[in-house]
């Protein structure tokens, strides 16, 4: 099935629960580069990442295969029927077996907010797979400032219907629009049309809203655990972060200490915007097209 300029397709995990995710071709079949392996934030899923994959595999110089994988819950997957699955660990097994059914052994990645998180996890279960890392606004530690934001707009309107998609546009400027100074009215409508989807004559979040109400009542009083010991892990890989300019969630002091731990460590300030930058805006995408070239 094609959709959106991409071809979806579906894998079973173990508990039966269908995982969706969608395939931008290079259109070069004698191409070797590596495919690029796209993994989005908490309630997001892989139409987030539909612009950036276009551009990706349409680079003069270097296309690549772009794959986009909807977490168990979000977007064309399925809604488990155990909350409880809706975890970093599961969902990164859930993302070996996509690339399983791929046949992709090595890939560079791109996580977005909990999606830089799976990848930790990925680079203690298969660290194999991971030939780059690009992380997009998250580290192994979490800023609690950002963490509280991401607590209050969940618990805000997440799982509220929105009446028509203007509606749904004006929403996501207003909440976050003091972070993202930069977009302009067609990246909140677009925004819009990848976060949201209509059922039943409105506008809802299209993810389960078990996991933004799971999330909502976390108790943030108590420290979370660290996921420094899986990043050194990759201290031997190419890596990118990309951290919003107006972020509360990747701090600069949590930036400094993972180029402490990764001398090489590229890192990017994405002007003008917050939690989670816009990969496909240019000057961020200028910055990821000259560290994905070589690789």
């Amino acid at each position: 099935m094609r959709e959106d300029g991409a071809k979806l397709d579906f894998v079973t995990s173990s508990d039966g629960t269908r995982i969706a995710y969608r395939t931008y071709r290079n259109h070069e079949p004698s191409s070797e580069a590596l495919p690029v392996v796209c993994l989005a934030g908490l309630t997001r899923n892989s139409r987030d990442f539909h612009a950036f994959a276009e551009r990706v595999t349409g680079d003069p110089i270097k296309p690549r295969s772009v794959i986009c994988i909807d977490y168990r819950g979000r977007g064309a997957s399925d809604r488990a029927e155990d909350p409880a699955t809706y975890s970093i660990f599961t969902e990164a097994q859930d993302c070996l077996l996509v690339l399983d059914a791929l046949g992709i052994t090595q890939a560079i990645f791109v996580g977005t907010s909990r999606g830089g998180l799976i990848l930790h996890i990925l680079a203690q279960l298969a660290p194999d797979r991971i030939a780059a890392v690009m992380l997009n606004d998250v580290g192994p530690e979490l800023g609690l400032e950002g963490l509280k934001l991401i607590q209050s707009y969940l618990g805000e309107g997440n799982t509220s219907a929105i009446p028509d998609w203007a509606s749904a546009a004006e929403q996501l400027s207003r909440v976050h629009g003091a972070a993202f100074p930069a977009l302009e009215p067609s990246d909140w409508r677009d925004m819009a049309r990848a976060i949201y989807t209509e059922q039943g004559g409105q506008i809802v979040p299209d993810c389960d809203p078990a996991i933004a109400l799971a999330f909502a009542s976390m108790d943030l009083e108590q420290p979370l655990p660290h996921l420094w010991t899986q990043f050194d892990l990759l201290n031997d890989r190419p890596m990118m972060v990309v951290r919003g300019e107006h972020s509360t969630l990747l701090t600069e002091q949590i930036v400094a200490s993972m180029q402490d731990r990764h001398p090489e460590l590229r890192v990017v300030t994405a002007a003008g915007q917050g939690h989670a930058p816009l990969l496909h805006k240019p000057q961020v995408y200028d910055a990821l097209v000259d560290f994905l070239r070589p690789v």
